[in-house]
């Protein structure tokens, strides 16, 4: 590799450390504000998303959300009251708490996701052919990228 070549790939990687996460978040923002959803948050809407792929701990939902455990365990009472969700403790460990969705909390996490959907792709459309390339490329990328930090943390 060449040095202009290696300098520039290095820049590249200091934009996406500087750039890709904050977009990201701001782009799922600017959607959920979209839907206007009064019946759910944007967290708890991601809660559910999350829980859709089966049971998780409570450690672990508060770790992908990036909150102070206290703070998703207070999350998790509040989709409980609602029937969204349930708490179970593991029989190996009581201390470990495990939270899954519920037929009405999975009912709610589609119709949140589908509002979400919608707005995304009303938005996509006004983008340009060469832009929906691009951004395809880009999310088929971002998803090798998460494989592999998935591989990489064993989770």
């Amino acid at each position: 590799m060449s040095i202009d070549r290696h300098t520039q790939r290095e820049e590249q990687i200091d934009y996406l450390t500087d750039n890709l996460l904050s977009r990201a978040a701001l782009l799922v923002r600017m959607l959920v504000k979209q839907v206007r959803n009064r019946e759910i948050s944007r967290t708890e809407g991601e809660v559910l998303c999350i829980l859709r792929d089966g049971p998780r701990r409570v450690t672990e939902l508060a770790e992908l959300e990036g909150v102070a455990q206290p703070t998703m365990t207070l999350l998790i009472k509040r989709l409980e009251e609602r029937g969204w969700v349930t708490r179970t403790g593991m029989r190996e460990d009581r201390r470990v708490v495990m939270v899954a969705l519920t037929q009405a909390g999975s009912a709610v996490e589609q119709a949140f996701r589908a509002q979400f959907l919608g707005a995304m792709r009303g938005d996509l459309e006004e983008l340009s052919d060469e832009q929906i390339a691009a951004l395809t490329s880009a999310t088929q990328t971002l998803g090798s990228f998460v494989d592999v930090l998935h591989q990489r943390i064993g989770r």
